[in-house]
């Protein structure tokens, strides 16, 4: 069983609004050493154990493609620091990038910091804002932690489908809205975009997930 508040609050959240480019930042302290951290999430196969399998050429300038989800190129890559890529969903209009930074702690600990920067149409953010993402971000930081400490959920996608998924996804679409607040968003508007993240992630019949 994952404590669900226990993981909500081992991860940072902060959001950033340009305009129609809109940023979120998800940071997590992992108890693993950054070359560990660095190779789960560059390594093909080990991918595939906590996130979804995945394809293509992982190098610079090559694309990748996540089976079921985004695709994109390979921008930069510093191992065992940094990654930078684009990140795209079917045919979804404005650039988006994720970075991914590494930084060695102290007791063989890594400081994670993900990063997905995005031109995001207004109409959409209006309706979801920042947890459309950041839901699925938790999910991805969430699932490397459990990997990393040997307890992985087993099948990401059943696991999601959980009664204890779905608490955790509740959660998340709360704490996005805590973070959008503190970004400077109306308390009455963050809540009505968290209410409808939560709504597309937690449907009130399970079967629709």
């Amino acid at each position: 069983m994952i404590d669900v508040i226990d993981a909500i609050k081992r991860a940072g959240r902060q959001v950033g609004d340009d305009g129609t480019t809109k940023t979120v930042t998800i940071t997590r302290t992992y108890d693993a050493a950054v070359e560990d951290v660095w190779d789960a999430c560059t390594d093909p196969e080990r991918i595939s154990r906590w996130f979804l399998p995945i394809t293509g050429d992982l190098r610079p300038g090559g694309h990748y493609q996540l089976e079921g989800n985004a695709g994109g190129e390979i921008l930069h890559c510093e191992p065992p620091r940094l990654l930078r890529l684009t990140w795209v969903m079917g045919d979804s209009p404005g650039r988006s990038e994720v970075e991914v930074r590494l930084t060695p702690g102290t007791d063989e600990s890594t400081d994670f910091r993900l990063r997905h920067t995005a031109e995001v149409p207004p109409e959409f953010w209006s309706q979801y804002g920042p947890g459309a993402v950041g839901v699925g971000w938790d999910l991805t930081v969430l699932g490397l932690g459990l990997y990393l400490t040997g307890d992985p959920v087993g099948d990401p996608r059943a696991w999601e489908r959980s009664e204890e998924a779905r608490r955790f996804m509740t959660a998340s679409g709360e704490a996005w809205r805590v973070a959008h607040e503190t970004a400077g968003a109306p308390p009455e508007q963050a809540a009505t975009m968290a209410a409808n993240t939560i709504a597309f992630y937690v449907p009130a019949d399970p079967q629709q997930t």
